[in-house]
């Protein structure tokens, strides 16, 4: 299942993205800085793609469902001027009510070869209520690894806290054209026992994006791989959290595993999940306050 008319990205897609997002990274709203780096010029958020891949994937679904689980690898990046497409394969169910598909983002100018921007898996869980989300395992601890890279040391850690507001979800849907109604049809969401729309997963997992790219490693850190796994709703206007926290580093490939976590204001966990990023083009390289 691929769209018939492709995207077709703008800075200005990138700088509305990262005032919703809160990730400002310069790799992805600083020209000048971009040229300066081995990508040569701005790049799209991967949480921006993703926010894509997920509007494409619920109007190629038969009844509305809501994306509990997704892992993206981004093996080139897409930029400014890029048209990009989505595909979907259809995948073995998990388990009942899941809907599983193997998913790839294309990005490439308009007329030229595409390349794989994003590649990776998705669930979504049809008919979804509170009681009927996933139980998912915990944090798989990465082996080994070196003791430092560019001031960073395994265990440091970086959090941020945030509540989404109605305001946020109608420009996440009119930036990215993601009009689930989990998220963007309140009546829905409350019939089906949400209590009111729920916050986006591409918007939850931004809140990760905010702290890898600004925090820790920080400002020039490029995502390479991250997987969520959404264990409960986030409500509007709820007080969230977000943790990142060093697991691993590979100083000779100049790469940073991290566990990412989002908590609601009562303890509970809403997205877990593991990040890879590549501190090639770190702004700082020789900080060691980044994050506790």
């Amino acid at each position: 299942m691929t769209d018939a008319m492709p995207r077709v990205l703008t800075q200005r897609d990138f700088d509305r993205f990262a005032a919703l997002s809160r990730d400002d990274n310069p790799i992805h709203c600083d020209p000048a800085f971009a040229r300066g780096t081995h990508f040569g010029a701005t790049v799209a958020h991967g949480m921006f793609l993703f926010s894509l891949l997920c509007a494409h994937t619920w109007r190629e679904l038969a009844a509305p469902a809501l994306p509990v689980a997704q892992t993206l690898m981004f093996p080139t990046p897409a930029f400014a001027g890029d048209a990009v497409a989505f595909a979907l394969v259809p995948q073995p169910q998990p388990q009942a009510g899941l809907a599983a598909f193997g998913t790839t983002v294309s990005a490439g100018l308009p007329g030229a070869a595409p390349r794989v921007a994003a590649t990776g898996e998705s669930s979504w869980l049809a008919d979804a209520a509170p009681g009927r989300l996933p139980s998912w395992p915990g944090e798989q601890p990465e082996p080994g690894g070196d003791p430092a890279l560019y001031g960073l040391r395994p265990g440091q850690s970086a959090s941020a806290m945030r509540a989404f507001t109605a305001a946020d979800i109608g420009e996440y849907v009119a930036l990215t054209g993601d009009s689930n109604p989990y998220h963007a049809d309140a009546a829905f969401a409350r019939a089906r026992g949400f209590g009111e729309a729920v916050v986006p997963l591409p918007l939850l997992a931004g809140m990760f994006s905010d702290l890898l790219g600004t925090r820790l490693p920080g400002r020039g850190t490029g995502w390479m791989k991250q997987s969520l796994r959404l264990a409960s709703a986030a409500r509007l206007d709820e007080a969230l959290t977000a943790q990142v926290r060093i697991v691993r580093l590979r100083a000779g490939k100049d790469l940073v595993n991290l566990a990412s976590v989002v908590t609601g204001e009562d303890g509970r966990v809403v997205v877990q999940g593991e990040s890879l990023v590549l501190v090639r083009n770190l702004a700082d390289k020789g900080s060691e306050s980044r994050a506790a």
